[in-house]
């Protein structure tokens, strides 16, 4: 039965879920970090929020470790690098708490239009500065989002309903999407100089840090309000507060900080801040969503062989987790082959499918020819780090999808690149389920794949197959199966020869000084 770890305080339906679905689970919230690395060797998932880290040198420790659920978006106290390398599925639940940080972000708007907080202090004072605070309002100003995804999208349509007009810079909105949701896509300078209100929804990287910089700051519309429930890093906080005082920005709410927690932080104080602390997923409904859907998704896995929101390693639902697995099985197997066979030479790979594989989720399938091939590097690569690995190693993977039917009804081929050209081998299922090799570097053969087996190039010339079974049988070695192909009559031939017992380096040589053989390769699956 798999085993997970709850290490942060957590809705307790996530515990709930975890036991439905026939997962043991260990609810230990508060550990501290020599504690957490003292027993993370016992799990198969760890079920976290914000507090746990996960550091290189606790992934090191999880030797069993298959998956790490995130219940929330952000996932910058993971280190998905390391995770990645050790084959552990990173998750995350981005939708579970969407519309409480959109509802937050908008909210922070109406604070900053109507200066509430500042007003609510004065009033609680006892000074009824009714001039003071003399607010805007937002029906026809122009909201700027930066960042268009799943919870700008949110907040662009509780704008338009407050009859604000919507623009968004988002590299990743096509032209359709934006006239769906009735935005105005634009490139970034636009949305800084027409903006009355700019708020941030969007992940922190290279790409995005300090997307309000200093320079950015300064071609925005005097009197700006701008608001970020995303990620501290996004906005240059030395830069925000010399355009607070300044008075070109008029206001800013901010709920995330460059350092958190934010106890100490040179903005607070400044005429126009508001501040909360890291609000935008504090609801009841999005705590009990994102419990529950990361049980469910880490359940999913665990038992079902499902992944969803994943970020290091394709989707794969449950449903679609019985249709693929023969062919991801078939997958590692092609790609183990011609790893096997080619070694280290291959410089890139073409995975190809066509006929009924071409109508099916072709990362997974990709991601197992990796798993494969990627084995004649490490013996520890599973489909989630072999990317990684294949990406570490500049390997140029391509992927191929025929609408063509040709002789099968279902095939998948995989084409290596290697000093000496290319390689291809080819499988097909049998009944929709059993694998079998169909082509071998361009010589029709059919063969199940497994076990230990030898390959064998040689001329086709009488005799061999006899000398080729005495030699097994000298060495005690029972053949399993026997396989043949040739390209023409007294040619080149191909033999895949499936054995019960181990073929040592001694028995290859031997194999190798037989008449007529060109090449032997012991082959392991």
């Amino acid at each position: 039965m798999p085993k997970v770890l709850i290490s942060d305080k957590m809705d307790p339906k996530a515990a709930e879920v975890f036991r439905a679905s026939g997962v043991e689970v260990d609810e230990r919230p508060g550990l501290s970090k020599d504690e957490l690395k003292a027993i993370i060797g016992d799990y198969d998932g760890l079920a976290i929020r914000s507090a746990t880290k996960v550091t290189p040198d606790l992934i090191e420790a999880a030797t069993r470790l298959k998956v790490i659920g995130r219940a929330g978006i952000g996932v910058d106290n993971v280190d998905i690098p390391s995770a990645t390398a050790r084959g552990i599925v990173v998750m995350n639940t981005p939708f579970g708490n969407s519309i409480t940080t959109a509802e937050h972000a908008v909210a922070l708007m109406f604070a900053l239009a109507r200066e509430l907080p500042a007003a609510d202090l004065s009033t609680q004072a006892g000074k009824w500065e009714k001039n003071r605070f003399m607010g805007v309002e937002l029906t026809s100003k122009t909201l700027g989002l930066i960042g268009c995804g799943n919870i700008g999208s949110i907040v662009a349509d509780r704008a338009l309903g407050l009859k604000m007009k919507v623009i968004a810079y988002d590299p990743f909105l096509t032209p359709e999407r934006a006239v769906d949701l009735g935005v105005e896509k634009v490139d970034l300078d636009d949305l800084l100089a027409r903006a009355d209100f700019i708020t941030l929804h969007t992940p922190l990287t290279d790409q995005t840090r300090h997307i309000l910089s200093r320079e950015n700051l300064a071609k925005t519309k005097k009197g700006v309000r701008i608001i970020n429930c995303a990620r501290g890093g996004l906005i240059d906080e030395a830069a925000l507060k010399e355009a607070l005082e300044s008075g070109h920005v008029a206001g800013a709410a901010l709920d995330v900080f460059v350092e958190e927690p934010a106890k100490d932080n040179a903005l607070f104080g400044v005429p126009g801040l508001v501040a909360t602390p890291h609000l935008g997923a504090s609801t009841t409904e999005a705590q009990v969503n994102v419990a529950i859907q990361v049980a469910e998704q880490m359940a999913d896995f665990l038992v079902r062989g499902g992944v969803t929101n994943a970020l290091n390693m394709p989707s794969l639902s449950a449903e679609e987790a019985p249709k693929l697995r023969p062919y991801m099985d078939l997958a590692d197997q092609l790609g183990s082959l011609v790893g096997q066979v080619e070694g280290r030479r291959i410089a890139g790979v073409s995975v190809e499918v066509e006929g009924a594989a071409a109508a099916l989720n072709q990362k997974p399938i990709t991601a197992a020819v990796l798993a494969g091939l990627m084995r004649v590097y490490s013996d520890t690569v599973n489909m989630v780090n072999a990317p990684f690995l294949a990406r570490e190693r500049g390997l140029d993977v391509r992927e191929v999808r025929h609408d063509r039917e040709g002789d099968y009804h279902t095939l998948l081929r995989v084409t290596v690149m290697t000093p000496d050209g290319d390689r291809s081998v080819a499988g097909t299922l049998f009944g929709n389920s059993a694998p079998r090799l169909v082509d071998m570097f361009g010589v029709a053969i059919e063969a199940d794949l497994g076990g230990e087996m030898i390959y064998i190039v040689n001329e086709d010339k009488p005799g061999f197959i006899g000398r080729l079974g005495s030699t097994l049988g000298a060495a005690g070695v029972n053949i399993a199966t026997f396989h043949l192909g040739r390209r023409e009559a007294g040619g080149e031939a191909v033999a895949l020869v499936a054995v019960d017992g181990h073929v040592d380096e001694g028995l290859v040589k031997e194999l190798a000084a037989l008449p007529s053989v060109k090449r032997v390769k012991p082959l392991r699956f």
